[in-house]
This record gives C-alpha cells, sequence and structure tokens, in this order.
C-alpha cells in the first residue's frame, strides 16, 4: 500500500539530508510504527506519503514514493486526499470550521460520504473548536480524517495530548480499522509504551544523513536508541525474546518480582541521573525519603471558573511549596489547563481567590507576573515570535536580564545540537517545545508550569527535562506540570493532583496515587506489581545493590 524507493531528501539549504536511501514497503492493513530521537526526520518522512514533503516544503527529494499505486511526483496532494488521510503534530492547524459537528461534517460533504462519527465525539458535537482542550481537539483532528473513509491513515503523535484512558480508545479505534477493513496506518510517536504492542512493524529513522531501517518490532527495538519502558526493562534483565507489552512482561518477570520483594524503591529526588538517585535513596520510604517542601508558593481557594455554561474548575482548594513537584492528572478537559492559567494570571477567577506570592496574579502587569510565574503552554510556539533560534535565545536573556548564553545553555541541556539558524516554525514539535521550555525555565522563577511538557520529547529528552525539573525543585521553586505522561510522573514528580469535571478528586504522594490506579499507572508498576516499583531506574539501582551485597559475602 506504501512503498519508498531509494527515497532521499534534502532541506532547502541542508548541508545534509533528512532522509537518506528509506526503501521499505508497508503492505494493506497494517500498522507501521515510525519511532526515532526528537529532530530525526520522523514527520518528514510522514508527509512524503501524501507529497506534502516536497510540494510545500521545498527542498530535494530523490526517488519515488507509492501509496495504492499511485506516485507522489505525478499526483498532487489534493488528488490523494480519498487514500491519504493525514493528521499531523499541531492538529489544530488543520482546522478549517469553528464547531466540531461542522468540522466532521466538512470532510464529509467535500468527498460525498457520510459515516458514523467516532473516538466518542458525541459528546462534543456541539461545543466549539477553540473551548476544547488539546487531547479533545486531537480526538476531533483524527475523527474528521476518519470521516472521508481514507484506505491509508498517516498520524504524527496522535495520542500525544490524550489521557492515557482516550489513548487506548484511539488506538482500540484504529487497531479495529487495521484489523476489520484493511486500512494501513503510518503512525509516528514518541509515547512508545503505548503504541508498540499494536505495531505489525517499525520504522526506525536515525537522524539527519543516517539510514532508515524497517523490521519486525522486537528485532528493531533491541538495538534502538528510544524504547519504551517495557523493552528498556526487559534489556536490563536479559529477557528473550524482549516483551512489547505488560502481559508479556509481567509473564517474564516471576523471578524478578521474587529478587526485588525484599527491598524498598527510592522516592523521586531533585538531580542527577533517575538510577543514582534511587541507589542513593534505596532504603528510604517514599514519605521519609521525600524532598523537603518549605513555604506556600502559591494558594487557591474556592476557586471556580467556567467557559459559558460548561464549568471547568469546581472550588478548587490547594497549596503549591517551594521545593515540590506536583503532577497534574486528569482526563483531557478536567480543569488542568484552566487551573495553571488562573495561577499564572491569564484568567480571572469566577469566584475564589488565587495568591501566588502573596499577590493576585491576574491584578499585576505582566513583567511582574514572569517574575513570580512561567508558565509553557500546550502550543509551546505561543511563546516564540523571531525568526531564528538564536533570537529567541537572545531575547530571552534580555527580557528576564540574564547573562549571555543563559538560555541557550538551557536549552542545549534539554535538546542539544539545535541549529540556532534555523525558524522556530521549521523545527520538530519536541525542538519548538523544548525551545519555549528554554525560554521559561532560565528566568527561573519561584513558580514554574508546565502543560504538556514532554509532548513532542523523545525518551533521552524526557530525562534531560527530569533532571532539569529536579534541579529547580532542589533550588527551592515550586513546579507544577499537567501531564497525561504518567512515566515522567514517576520519574519525578513528590505529588500527583487528580482532577475530574473540575474538581479535586485525589491529592497525595505520587507513589501512592499512580500505583493505586489502573490508568495513571507507569508500565514498570503494571509489570512488576504487587511490588511497589515505578520506573527502570529503581530496578537498575535496586539490582546493583543486590549484585553488590552478593559480591561482599
Amino acid at each position: 500500500m506504501i512503498r519508498f524507493e531509494h527515497v532521499t531528501f534534502t532541506y532547502p539549504d541542508a548541508e545534509v539530508p533528512t532522509l537518506v536511501d528509506v526503501d521499505f514497503v508497508v503492505p494493506e492493513g497494517e500498522l507501521c510504527l515510525v519511532v526515532g530521537t526528537t529532530g530525526s526526520g520522523k514527520s518528514t518522512l510522514l508527509r512524503a506519503v501524501n507529497g506534502l514533503v516536497p510540494r510545500f516544503s521545498g527542498g530535494t527529494l530523490q526517488g519515488r514514493v507509492w501509496v495504492d499505486g499511485r506516485s507522489t511526483d505525478e499526483v498532487p496532494p489534493r488528488e490523494l486526499a480519498d487514500v491519504v488521510g493525514l493528521v499531523g503534530q499541531d492538529p489544530a492547524a488543520g482546522f478549517v470550521t469553528d464547531v466540531v459537528e461542522d468540522e466532521l461534517a466538512h470532510v464529509m460533504e467535500n468527498l460525498g460520504v457520510a459515516p458514523d462519527v467516532m473516538l466518542g465525539l458525541h459528546e462534543l458535537r456541539n461545543r466549539p473548536l477553540g473551548a476544547l482542550s488539546g487531547g479533545q481537539q486531537q480526538r476531533v483532528a483524527i475523527g474528521s480524517v476518519l470521516t472521508a473513509g481514507p484506505r491509508v491513515l498517516v498520524l504524527d503523535e496522535p495520542t500525544s495530548a490524550l489521557d492515557p484512558a482516550a489513548a487506548e480508545e484511539v488506538l482500540a479505534a484504529l487497531t479495529r480499522l487495521v484489523h476489520d477493513l484493511g486500512i494501513t496506518v503510518l503512525l509516528a510517536e514518541h509515547r512508545l509504551e503505548r503504541v508498540v504492542q499494536y505495531a505489525d512493524r517499525v520504522v526506525l529513522v536515525g537522524g539527519p544523513g543516517q539510514p532508515v531501517v524497517c523490521g519486525e518490532p522486537a528485532e528493531i527495538l533491541a538495538a534502538a536508541p528510544v524504547v519504551p519502558p517495557v523493552v528498556e526493562l526487559g534489556r536490563l534483565a536479559g529477557w528473550s525474546p524482549l516483551p512489547l507489552s505488560v502481559r508479556d512482561a509481567r509473564r517474564a518477570a516471576v523471578e524478578l518480582r521474587t529478587r526485588l520483594a525484599p527491598l524498598v524503591p527510592a522516592s523521586p529526588r531533585s538531580g542527577g541521573d533517575p538510577a543514582s538517585r534511587a541507589t542513593r535513596d534505596l532504603h528510604q520510604n517514599a514519605v521519609g525519603g521525600a524532598r523537603p517542601v518549605g513555604e506556600v508558593v502559591a494558594r487557591a481557594e474556592g476557586l471556580h471558573a467556567s467557559y459559558g455554561p460548561v464549568a471547568a474548575l469546581r472550588d478548587v482548594d490547594l497549596e503549591l511549596r517551594a521545593g515540590e513537584i506536583v503532577a497534574l492528572m486528569g482526563r483531557n478537559g478536567a480543569g488542568k489547563s484552566t487551573l495553571l492559567s488562573h495561577l499564572v494570571g491569564l484568567k480571572v477567577p469566577g469566584r475564589g481567590t488565587v495568591l501566588v506570592g502573596g499577590r493576585e496574579p491576574h491584578s499585576l502587569p505582566a513583567r511582574e507576573v514572569v517574575r513570580s510565574a512561567g508558565l509553557v503552554p500546550q502550543d509551546a510556539g505561543l511563546l516564540l515570535y523571531h525568526d531564528t533560534v538564536a533570537a529567541e535565545c537572545t531575547a530571552g536573556d534580555r527580557d528576564a536580564d540574564l547573562a549571555p548564553g543563559t538560555t541557550r545553555a538551557v536549552l542545549d541541556r534539554l535538546v542539544p545540537g539545535i541549529d540556532p539558524r534555523a525558524h522556530p516554525r521549521d523545527l520538530s514539535e519536541g525542538q519548538r517545545l523544548a525551545l519555549a521550555l528554554a525560554v521559561v525555565l532560565a528566568a527561573e522563577p519561584p513558580l514554574v508550569l508546565l502543560d504538556e511538557p514532554t509532548r513532542g520529547l523523545d525518551y533521552p529528552a524526557k530525562h534531560r527535562l527530569v533532571r532539569i525539573l529536579g534541579d529547580l525543585a532542589a533550588e527551592g521553586r515550586a513546579v507544577v506540570l499537567a501531564t497525561h505522561d504518567v512515566e515522567v510522573v514517576a520519574e519525578v514528580a513528590d505529588r500527583a493532583i487528580v482532577l475530574a469535571e473540575g474538581e479535586i478528586v485525589a491529592d497525595g504522594p505520587a507513589r501512592e496515587v499512580v500505583v493505586h490506579s489502573p490508568v495513571f499507572a507507569p508500565q514498570v508498576a503494571k509489570v512488576l506489581a504487587p511490588e511497589p516499583w515505578l520506573t527502570v531506574g529503581e530496578v537498575a539501582a535496586a539490582l546493583e545493590q543486590l549484585a553488590g551485597s552478593g559480591s561482599a559475602s
């Protein structure tokens, strides 16, 4: 159904090709997962399937891409619309109407088809698109593409803004399309823990100037630089074949659970590698080993907010303290982004109060707010105004009165090697997010608010972000991340708050909250339950400790 024939692609003015001699086939009725590090060229490969690369991107493409027998160099993208459905990393960029139902109907009217509305969108039919959460917008974008009945679906980070339950619903729907209707799905995703068990084959994009390889999932992931925790755990334990699902890993983990049973895992700590933190604190329990917290940095009391008749927050009470990393979790539309917007003064409370540093943030001038609280929104591009990465970094230093090079240094800690001459719009979603994070984090505000900060980031970039957040907390800053990324919550959060329909339904130590939730539990917790391990780093440190004890005796 999809065939790349020795495709090499180079962007305008690029020194090396982004794709080199790509040659593979995806048969009809398969789900093919595209993996690779941030900025490796995954989105470029996907956009070549319907001819957007090079017709709209510019650049030089050698070789040929075939879709359902049509060559993309002979057929323009508009003439492939009935065969290929594409959802990009920014779903809102593809909307052409204002209301959910109109968006779904638009494609059907243009192509003369009328399938049922899918993906649980009936409750959103009459909602304005601009009032939806990022995850809800993502579901609408996928649903609008599916209404056209394409034979090929190309999806770029389709679950990045979805809560775990919604991601399962979307992936279950895609799997049914593949198995029951013979639809071919080409899907790029950084949250591999959600997707890899559904893949029939995996394409590994090595990066600019590097080869692209395609093969069986276990074969490719055995040596891939980015793998989900369940595969990383399998590598650590030496399991063969490598498990791709929690179910397979649990079957292989019987002996490992027995070995770990006498030990107690470490709680998250600031600074350093996760494995070394776990080694240092291995025998401290989750409460006794928790990071000490200080004075209250921000407080909400009786906070109520609404969008017209829809209540977004209902009588929310919470305190955020210095030195604390708080994960804000919940389903799409639960009120997480709304709460962050109130804490940074972008919204005025409908009822109740919000105080940051003892003052109401919505009543302060913008320059004073940024000294107290910094927010990276879901759409990180909203913070970027200049035409090069270097200019953004320079402006960030200037606006926050920082030493020259400070913002660039933070960026290099997140995602090293981004070309300073690149335009922010030409960066991958993960690189653009890292740049916005660098602008906010470089100013070191006492309250740091991050809305889906790992969206578009690969696992190495997430680990770097975890270290930076730990360092911020160690310096006495309060850090709040609204996230669906349960693996990052397991790595770094001291405390987890779960919102449901605008209300706080759980608030406690992160280890307790995530372990007792089948929805929010990380992969390692599911594999090793009932033992209380959350991350591969904790397990690695424990095995190191056991090995040391054995050699000493």
